[in-house]
């Protein structure tokens, strides 16, 4: 399959690159193409594209990269919609957890401190008389069998 995908042959600090047309199994290092359809130099934000070769080769089958994609929009060799080439960072999780259970602490402090006192009472209570008739019942179904 062929793409259209950008090249780097800047120095070292000094980024510029090709766009070139080329297999998509190729690495961009090795310098295999098959039509240098323009040139982008990324300091001074200048872009040279031959528009007639690229709509020919996107007629002939190859896909764009997502940055080439974006650039030719820009340049209006193509229509559509901008793809996003870095999407934006999900802010940190744990930092929004306890945020939340900040704000519900004091609420649900408040509110079991005075529960907490008659509660354990009525509680205790129930629970005893409750275990005692269902130890009861089971023992002489288990003691019948």
């Amino acid at each position: 399959m062929l793409t259209i995908r950008l090249q780097r042959v800047g120095r070292k600090n000094d980024p510029s690159f090709r766009v070139v047309v080329t297999e998509s199994k190729n690495k961009p290092q090795t310098g295999k193409y098959l039509e240098m359809v323009g040139s982008y130099d990324a300091r001074t934000d200048r872009v040279d594209i031959k528009a007639d070769r690229i709509k020919h080769w996107i007629s002939m089958g190859a896909t764009t990269s997502e940055t080439v994609h974006n650039m030719l929009i820009n340049q209006k060799v193509i229509e559509g919609k901008k793809i996003n080439v870095l999407p934006r960072k999900s802010p940190p999780k744990k930092e929004e957890e306890p945020a939340a259970p900040v704000a519900e602490a004091p609420a649900a402090a408040e509110a079991p401190i005075e529960e907490a006192t008659p509660a354990p009472v009525e509680e205790t209570a129930p629970e005893a008389p409750a275990e005692a008739p269902v130890s009861n019942d089971v023992a002489p179904e288990a003691e019948a069998k």
